[in-house]
């Protein structure tokens, strides 16, 4: 089954390098491209796309408020955004608007392709410096006000249902550490990471990476350094 695809960014050249990836996903199709939000709009509403990957900073409309009144219009679209900022105000506000992931430009073309698999079957999907970024950000709330977003909870590892590695990968995941790099700072291979994290989503009963750390947040389970 073909997943349909609208592609707004007011930077040509970035849309092209983005379909050439694209293109080489047989169950992908990009259906549309644009360069500002009201186009985005006018796409979507014509082609009714699964997935739409959208800019922020765009001429006319950004894709903040595109983002928003697509979503009021249709809230079961699958909206992700692909931006050069890792600014917490562009990533909390794309979120609170409907966005199902937030990523960085900076993105490798793996993992692009599995943000966008991700989001079309119904999960969420955060850039790793992003889930940084939040993670920072709810830290320095509890500092600044004392109010914990999350129920508070003393912090301790979940030996219980975790193994001694799982526990340290999900550490890492939280501290927003990619998947190369954490393979590199633990000296084994991606595929191993990949099996790791796997187990960790199975036995936490979440689909991806965002909501296993947002819960391992909200259990304790994770240090917010």
């Amino acid at each position: 089954m073909t997943t349909t695809i609208v592609l707004i960014d007011d930077h040509k050249l970035f849309r092209e390098g983005v379909k050439v990836i694209l293109d080489f996903e047989p169950s992908f199709e990009v259906v549309a491209e644009g360069d500002d939000g009201i186009m985005a709009l006018n796409l979507i509403e014509k082609h009714n796309p699964d997935i739409v990957l959208m800019d922020i900073r765009m001429p006319v409309m950004d894709g903040l408020e595109a983002t928003k009144k697509v979503i009021d219009l249709n809230p079961n679209a699958k909206m992700i955004i692909l931006s050069n900022y890792d600014d917490e105000n562009y990533i909390t506000h794309a979120l609170k608007n409907g966005a199902q992931a937030y990523l960085l430009k900076d993105v490798d073309s793996n993992s692009l392709l599995e943000a966008i698999k991700v989001v079309d079957n119904g999960g969420s999907y955060l850039h790793p410096k992003v889930t940084h970024r939040l993670v920072t950000a709810y830290r320095r709330l509890l500092e600044s006000t004392g109010v914990n977003p999350f129920q508070p909870v003393e912090y301790r590892k979940p030996l219980h249902l975790f193994t001694r590695r799982e526990c340290e990968i999900l550490q890492l995941l939280a501290n927003g550490v990619s998947t190369r790099d954490l393979a590199e700072s633990l000296n084994i291979n991606d595929n191993t990471v990949k099996h790791h994290v796997s187990h960790i989503l199975k036995k936490m009963g979440v689909n991806d990476r965002t909501q296993a750390v947002i819960t391992a947040i909200k259990k304790g389970w994770v240090e917010m350094v």
